[in-house]
């Protein structure tokens, strides 16, 4: 589990922590309120935990996206594979300490090379060209998406973040450009 995920699953466990204690506690019987700094720490737990969320939800379906192509062209496994281990990797990191992913099967989160999606699950163009730039774009829109997401996240997650961004245009360029070098 990584720093940030210990500190925001802290900061989460002491806010409803402290809530149902002071709730509990109150002489009067009516519940006390939480204060600015409770509120503040359950607002900035719920939000890294959206961002984890949909940070994971990417990086599976486009760990989809390669099992789909794998399954359509067979004859760039070679080629895709390394790709998709590293992206099955950063479905990993990116979910640390964070909410549970969609379930997925075993398969899908691990760095296996057979695919596990369904050909019809995923599109996925006839023409393996087609494909492959397909998947290059899908590769970008991820990056992109990726980087958008360093401006709220906290620091270590948005190092985390700027990584997977980096490396997905690395592997949108060797999904096009770097075949022809």
């Amino acid at each position: 589990m990584t720093t940030t995920g210990r500190r925001a699953l802290l900061l989460a466990g002491a806010a409803a922590g402290a809530t149902a204690l002071t709730a509990c506690s109150s002489s009067d019987g009516q519940a006390r309120r939480p204060s600015a700094a409770e509120l503040e720490a359950e607002r900035v737990a719920r939000a890294e935990a959206a961002l984890r969320l949909r940070s994971v939800t990417a990086a599976h379906g486009l760990l989809e996206r390669y099992d789909a192509a794998l399954a359509a062209h067979p004859a760039l496994a070679p080629r895709l594979t390394p790709l998709r281990h590293a992206v099955a990797a950063h479905a990993k990191a990116l979910g640390e300490g964070g909410p549970a992913p969609r379930p997925t099967t075993p398969a899908s989160s691990s760095a296996s090379p057979k695919p596990t999606a369904s050909p019809s699950a995923v599109r996925v163009a006839a023409d393996p060209r087609t494909a492959l730039k397909e998947l290059a774009a899908a590769e970008r829109t991820a990056s992109d998406g990726h980087a958008a997401a360093l401006l709220t996240a906290p620091p270590e997650y948005a190092r985390l973040l700027a990584s997977v961004a980096a490396s997905g245009a690395a592997h949108a360029y060797l999904l096009t450009e770097g075949a022809r070098a």
